[in-house]
């Protein structure tokens, strides 16, 4: 029987579907400092994480019998992954799974973001039974999304599925990759009817300047932030950026800097630098929307990966 260790938990789709097909499978929680004794000890030839837990050469090199690593989600950049194809481990992930509900978190900050909520939010506990007409003054020049450019940097999976509903809003899109010059997205409509769209990307500094929006969609590369005081003083002045990708794309202090002298208007943060203690300074800050790395955290989505990931091992074992 094949163990399988789920250390930053599995769907209950995901953990039946292993177990119909005869996979011993813990969602038990291991410390980090206690994973390589625990695997060893209990022969663990698979290891399913997510953000939590890491997967360094340390722990691929202490656990030769580890056939699959795992990776609940799209980012990496927790696991050596060339090193651990090197040693012939299978390294998997769940790239398409939760792109639905990452793009729906953009919209959800975004929309927040123009009405001011992120802001009416903390204030209206505090002063709204004493001060609501000054509130009403401070928040009642919001704006529409309809008829604005929302700039996507990063055109994958996720970045495609922002623009369909950016497009849904009447939004205007522009977009940034590295890897695609052109794509076509199709959108699904409730009556079973289909519109189809082609988006030819352009340069980063392009988008940069002609977006009143921007929200990143890219990996972490290198040590260097991919939007530093650089790529912000090509912005608009007025705009706002969203990040739900990873912490470190963007410099946090040339940000809070930005927001102090209103180049840019507001900013939207899922992820941060210093995961899972960001800095204080960001999270006080009264023009960021904020939210604690949940953008594949639905229901829906934890469903769709955990049964990718039953079926990638199932077919692995199957060879």
């Amino acid at each position: 029987m094949i163990n399988i260790l789920a250390n930053d938990g599995i769907s209950h789709l995901g953990k039946k579907e292993l177990e119909e097909k005869g996979f011993n499978i813990s969602t038990d929680h291991i410390s980090q400092e206690k994973l390589i004794d625990i695997i060893n000890k209990e022969n663990y030839e698979v290891l399913l994480v997510r953000s939590a837990t890491s997967v360094r050469k340390d722990l691929i090199d202490a656990c030769p019998q580890l056939k699959i690593i795992g990776r609940g989600g799209v980012g990496m950049d927790n696991i050596d992954v060339d090193y651990a194809k090197k040693k012939d481990i299978h390294v998997i992930n769940t790239p398409a799974a939760s792109s639905t509900s990452v793009a729906e978190l953009v919209f959800a900050h975004l929309l927040g973001l123009v009405r001011f909520l992120y802001d009416s939010n903390r204030k209206m506990p505090l002063e709204g039974d004493q001060d609501f007409k000054k509130l009403k003054k401070s928040y009642s020049k919001g704006q529409e999304l309809y008829g604005k450019t929302l700039g996507i940097v990063g055109f994958g999976r996720i970045g495609q599925e922002v623009a369909k509903r950016a497009i849904g809003l009447g939004m205007n899109i522009l977009a940034h990759d590295k890897f695609i010059k052109k794509q076509e997205i199709t959108i699904h409509f409730f009556n079973n009817e289909e519109k189809s769209f082609t988006i030819e990307t352009k340069s980063l500094e392009h988008v940069l300047s002609n977006s009143d929006f921007i929200t990143l969609h890219i990996p972490k590369s290198g040590n260097k932030p991919t939007i530093g005081a650089k790529e912000i003083g090509m912005m608009k002045t007025g705009t706002g950026i969203i990040n739900t990708a990873r912490g470190g794309i963007i410099d946090e202090d040339a940000l809070m800097f930005a927001l102090d002298k209103e180049k840019l208007s507001y900013a939207a943060l899922d992820v941060f630098e210093n995961e899972p203690s960001p800095s204080i300074h960001l999270l006080m800050h009264n023009a960021i929307s904020l939210s604690p790395h949940i953008g594949g955290a639905t229901v829906e989505a934890q469903d769709k990966i955990g049964l990718e990931l039953a079926e990638q091992i199932i077919t692995y074992f199957k060879k």
